[in-house]
């Protein structure tokens, strides 16, 4: 069966021949197994599964990395972050959770669990409290507190291994988000962050040095007291906890992970001898980072670590990205013995895509200018024509990516984003192209530019985040709003500049701008990798302000 949306096309897949058996990271040790199983892929991916449930007891969920916080809880109040087809939910019914919040994006899954498959998952979202809305929306918009916060398994392995999300902003894993979710759970409360494992060791690495900024920036001193990390053969669960780690905890996380052969990789006063004993690595990884990740040398190991681990923050929401040109030398060096199969490719691929979108770019530029008629104000206009036009197509592109981005978590999703934002910046810019021939002064137009971009970067943060709850509708109707002034002022300068041209140039000004349009949009992205979307913007400002 296949359904789709604007969210993606969703697939349900059975196969009676060779059952499915999803169990993300099951441990060895295990000797139940998971009911029947519908596979469903959104848009051939990502796959979560629906499972047959009558009511029985699906021993299974508990030996994965992901039941740890069930040991350390009697009875939580649940928040599940992605819900997907159920298995979480199941999870969190199997380990007699008080109460259940399932929080899923994608309408058409929760329809598939809750209506056409309603007998086959025995009406499993019936039980618990189903929302249908985006993680960090609902949790901005919640008065409500939780002893658990379980955030799922949400991206293929398949996809995570090969490096295809390096370019996907994803608010889920970074500071602020923690700090978000740290602020609803209750005094001792746990929040978990289940991982696929990827060696050698980065996204785990880099969800925990993000965890220990954002506890310190909530004030703990020692951030180590509340984290613990375990590790199984394909999945890592990171804990963090509201409070430091009890000697009972400990004792408990400890027999866990024996009971089911897993892996300590951290926590507090961890010796040693405990990590890597049973999914063996040559070093102990995992633990090592994690003893650095918590001690004084912070900083000089991120830096020199052979993979990004750096913080994600909601200005560089790109996880995913763990590429360092330091690594590259050395993969290839040993790319006759599988070394390349560790690069991560989705940064590569950006910088390959930017350098020839700029070498084509460039030649359509220069050789439509031996195309123009050499007059005497062709070669006056010719160099100050080229700065200005490049500049313009620049800095409009810069700004439209860096709101976007901005306006992600505000609308929930980047598709919502993408439409919203550019139907505001075409519509209002064009107004403001079609006002601009009133103006006399062309000076206050890049005053504009400069005064309401610089205003938003401070106020839009936490105005977005004060009114995120609101319903979308009004969501939809604010952002136009909001967006309305600065694109207003920012469609005036090419059609005051095309204005001003010597007629044989304005063919060559459209080219100079679209050229510049198309290099911008894959450098913005890398520029907000390396230096965050406010710097996008800043440089945004000062190519308005060169046009000027």
């Amino acid at each position: 069966q296949e359904q789709s949306s604007p969210l993606g096309l969703l697939t349900v897949v059975e196969n009676k021949k060779i059952p499915l058996r999803y169990a993300p990271g099951l441990s060895l040790n295990s000797t139940a197994f998971p009911p029947e199983q519908l596979g469903v892929f959104t848009d051939g991916d990502a796959l979560s599964v629906i499972n047959r449930y009558t009511g029985q007891k699906l021993n299974y969920l508990d030996f994965l990395t992901s039941a740890l916080p069930y040991h350390l809880l009697d009875r939580p109040k649940v928040l599940l972050l992605g819900a997907g087809g159920g298995s979480d939910v199941l999870q969190a019914l199997y380990h007699n959770a008080s109460h259940t919040d399932a929080v899923e994006l994608n309408p058409q899954i929760v329809n598939l669990v809750k209506q056409e498959y309603a007998d086959f998952a025995g009406r499993l979202y019936d039980k618990v409290d189903i929302h249908i809305a985006e993680a960090r929306g609902f949790v901005a918009g919640s008065k409500a507190d939780y002893d658990l916060i379980q955030v799922a398994l949400l991206d293929s392995f398949g996809a995570s291994s090969a490096g295809l999300y390096a370019l996907s902003e994803n608010y889920l894993y970074t500071v602020e988000a923690l700090e978000q979710f740290l602020a609803h759970l209750k005094p001792g409360g746990l929040l978990a962050i289940t991982r696929w494992l990827k060696l050698p060791p980065r996204d785990s690495l880099k969800l925990f040095a993000t965890a220990v900024t954002a506890l310190e920036n909530g004030g703990v001193k020692t951030p180590g007291e509340h984290l613990a990390l375990i590790r199984g053969w394909k999945t890592s669960t990171l804990l963090i906890k509201k409070g430091a780690f009890t000697g009972q905890d400990i004792r408990r996380l400890r027999g866990f992970c024996e009971d089911r052969s897993f892996d300590v990789a951290y926590y507090p006063g961890i010796s040693e001898r405990v990590p890597n004993q049973y999914n063996l690595l040559s070093l102990p990884y995992f633990y090592k980072g994690a003893i650095a990740l918590v001690g004084n040398a912070r900083e000089d190991f991120i830096t020199s670590y052979k993979y990004d681990i750096s913080p994600a923050t909601d200005d560089r929401p790109y996880f995913f990205n763990f590429f360092k040109w330091q690594l590259l030398p050395e993969l290839f060096s040993k790319r006759g013995s599988g070394g390349m199969g560790l690069l991560e490719w989705g940064y590569p691929v950006l910088i390959a895509t930017l350098m020839q979108a700029a070498i084509f770019s460039l030649l359509l530029i220069l050789l439509t200018l031996l195309l123009i008629k050499s007059g005497e104000e062709v070669k006056r206009q010719k160099k100050r024509v080229f700065v200005y036009f490049l500049a313009l197509g620049f800095a409009f592109l810069f700004v439209e990516m860096a709101f976007i981005q901005k306006f992600i978590l505000f609308l929930s999703h980047p598709l919502y984003a993408v439409a919203v934002v550019l139907c505001a910046f075409l519509i209002f810019a064009g107004l403001g192209s079609r006002y601009s021939s009133r103006l006399r002064g062309h000076i206050s137009v890049y005053i504009g530019i400069a005064t309401f971009a610089l205003l938003y970067l401070v106020l839009l943060p936490p105005l977005l985040q004060w009114l995120t709850p609101l319903p979308d509708f009004a969501k939809v109707l604010i952002s136009l709003i909001l967006i309305a002034p600065l694109a207003f002022w920012m469609g005036m300068p090419f059609p005051l500049g095309l204005s001003r041209l010597a007629p044989d140039l304005i063919p060559w000004a459209w080219a100079i701008n679209g050229c510049a349009s198309v290099v911008s949009a894959v450098l913005a992205t890398v520029l907000a990798i390396h230096f965050g979307f406010t710097v996008v913007i800043l440089l945004a400002v000062c190519l308005y302000g060169v046009a000027a």
